[in-house]
């Protein structure tokens, strides 16, 4: 679910676009109208409570090493919470301060010493600086619905800001206590980057559109099953079970990440690293055969939740990844559509309201040259002709630009039917033959093998393949020789049309069936109008094949066919 990061005011905006401030470059806002939760005026202070609340239920319940929780939820709302309300350098400031206030409210409640007090706040703000610093340096977007904001997010907040603020307190706990600096290290870093990870990514993927959909009385009803399920089976694995089963619990992440993407696993990750940590600090569950440290069973339990679930998360970010470009992908499909069958229709009336005028040009120059209209001359007759010509291209092009009409629009029908394909490169050769432009190039047929019949509409491949021939003549027929050969392929047939001619780039290759592109011959001596590949490559497709070309500048062209073999 991407969290976008302006938010839409909740009143109308009364002064004029011009006169509103523009947003501080990294400062996250919000459009999102699910988002005003976070631009409540007392957000701070219930944050600020929050966080006071988790850190005496994480020092009462959670101590494993010393002094130190091995699950941290705290930092993780306190992030959260930050980077999705933070306006600006005095919102920080204010915002920093009331969090320092809750977390010292907490340790001292907690039964910790002013002296410890101070050094665990300064760890902890550090902390959740760090992260919040990190993520709007490395995940400005906050996009957790993509594998790329997911890690950017996890790496710079939850594994990189921890690791500071934990050598912090296991040196000061060295010092003060004589605490095992390694165990103090491993568990604050692994608690803390937990909490953030866990409860950090919930508070970033909670979204009005996550909760309309819930309101869906089925999908309120499946996410309550899965929940339920998920619940049941983590009080079993880890308070009832000594075996190292916790992979069990993996399926089910999985499933909410099928059904309701980062915000399902979140939440499915907040169940199971509850539960496997107070399994832990209960003495029950599979990682008190880790041995009598408790510090060294919580590790355990953190171990599982950071490396066996966390990557669910990943899963469920390249799924919604996946849906919101499929999303676009259909929406700009959609488009495409509307823009072709506009585009066909405009082909279609040109076509139409250009074949009759140009009827009537045609009759009035053939009257004139045969001299129906009048004595004339030599040079009245040569123009006539030339009116005579110029008028049947265009009628030829009305033509073509009727073909793609049909073709793109679905009105052009194929009946499939075995054809002889070495019979229609024949009678294209001799139709080629017969064309001015083929004087002097020598036209061979190649048959390679038998059962040249392929599934086609003859009358189809016969147009195709004289296109081919047609574009062979005018624009390869330097070479000296065209060849139409025919082979056997492992499931069809495959028709080629070869010349000698100047080749083509492969930057050419790649405009080739696009239509109306004469590959910068527009201006040349050669007729033509670009229609007549795109309407090939159109018609293959409707029988089922594909299309090609082959070439090296300097080495000639092979278009090719292959169609399928009846």
């Amino acid at each position: 679910m991407t969290m976008s990061r302006v938010l839409a005011p909740t009143k109308p905006v009364t002064a004029p676009p011009a006169a509103s401030a523009p947003p501080r470059a990294g400062a996250p806002v919000y459009t999102n109208s699910a988002a005003a939760f976070f631009r409540e005026p007392l957000l701070p202070i219930f944050t600020a409570i929050s966080v006071m609340i988790l850190v005496v239920v994480a020092l009462h319940f959670a101590r494993t090493a010393g002094l130190v929780a091995a699950l941290w939820g705290a930092g993780g709302v306190a992030v959260a919470v930050w980077l999705r309300s933070g306006r600006g350098v005095y919102y920080d400031l204010c915002f920093g301060g009331l969090l320092a206030t809750g977390i010292a409210a907490g340790e001292l409640l907690a039964g910790n010493s002013y002296l410890l007090t101070t050094v665990f706040t300064a760890a902890n703000m550090l902390e959740i600086v760090a992260a919040v610093v990190l993520a709007r340096r490395f995940a400005p977007t906050l996009n957790l619905a993509s594998v790329d904001g997911a890690c950017r997010f996890l790496l710079s907040a939850a594994v990189l800001a921890p690791a500071p603020a934990a050598l912090m307190s296991a040196a000061a706990l060295y010092a003060l206590e004589g605490a095992n600096f390694l165990n103090s290290f491993q568990t604050y870093w692994f608690g803390h980057a937990l909490g953030i990870a866990v409860i950090g990514t919930f508070g970033l993927a909670l979204s009005r559109r996550q909760l309309v959909l819930l309101r869906k009385p089925l999908r309120m009803a499946e996410a309550a099953i899965l929940l339920g399920l998920l619940i049941a089976v983590c009080l079993i694995v880890f308070f009832q079970s000594e075996v190292q089963v916790g992979f069990v619990v993996i399926p089910l992440l999985i499933l909410f990440a099928a059904r309701f993407r980062v915000l399902g696993v979140a939440t499915g990750l907040v169940i199971v690293a509850v539960t496997a940590v107070g399994g832990t600090m209960a003495g029950e569950g599979p990682f008190v055969s880790a041995g009598p440290n408790l510090a060294d069973q919580a590790l355990l339990a953190q171990l599982m939740v950071l490396l066996g679930c966390m990557p669910i998360l990943l899963v469920a970010s390249l799924l919604e990844e996946r849906d919101r470009l499929s999303d676009r992908a259909k929406a700009g499909q959609l488009r495409a559509e509307r823009a072709s069958a506009a585009k066909s229709r405009l082909l279609a009336n040109v076509a139409h309201e250009i074949k009759s005028p140009v009827g009537g040009v045609i009759g009035i120059g053939e009257l004139w040259r045969a001299g129906q209209l009048g004595p004339v001359n030599e040079t009245q007759a040569e123009m006539a002709e030339m009116l005579v010509k110029t008028a049947r291209q265009v009628e030829a092009l009305a033509h073509d630009l009727l073909d793609v009409a049909r073709a793109e629009s679905g009105a052009v029908k194929v009946e499939l039917r075995p054809t002889d394909v070495p019979g229609v490169l024949e009678d294209v050769r001799r139709a080629t033959a017969l064309r001015p432009e083929a004087e002097g190039i020598r036209l061979q047929v190649i048959s390679e093998g038998d059962g040249l019949v392929a599934l086609a509409d003859s009358q189809r491949l016969n147009q195709v393949i004289a296109n081919f021939a047609s574009n062979a003549v005018k624009y390869g027929g330097a070479g000296g020789s065209v060849v139409f050969r025919a082979t056997k392929i492992y499931d069809g047939v495959r028709i080629e049309v070869t010349d000698r001619g100047p080749g083509l780039s492969p930057e050419k290759q790649a405009q080739l069936f696009e239509p109306f592109n004469r590959l910068g011959l527009e201006r040349s001596t050669v007729e033509g109008h670009g229609i007549g590949l795109a309407l090939a490559k159109r018609l293959v497709e409707l029988q089922g094949g594909t299309i090609g070309v082959s070439s090296t500048p300097g080495e000639g062209a092979t278009f090719w066919v292959e169609l399928p073999v009846a």
